[in-house]
């Protein structure tokens, strides 16, 4: 997606257990058609449908 959120480096271990640096990850794998969308009622049901398609 063209939105990537940057994955920062940290030389402390607990920094690494915050919500914010993990789910970095998990937001720069969410498809294009999940991203890229106008309003927030959108994006909200179709990140609901790729959820689901992961469970």
């Amino acid at each position: 997606n063209g939105f990537k959120l940057k994955e920062g480096r940290f030389k402390l271990d607990i920094r690494m257990n915050f919500f914010t640096v993990r789910v970095v990850k998990h937001l720069n794998r969410l498809p294009k058609e999940v991203v890229d969308v106008p309003c927030l009622e959108t994006f909200k049901s179709r990140l609901d449908g790729a959820l689901s398609n992961l469970i």
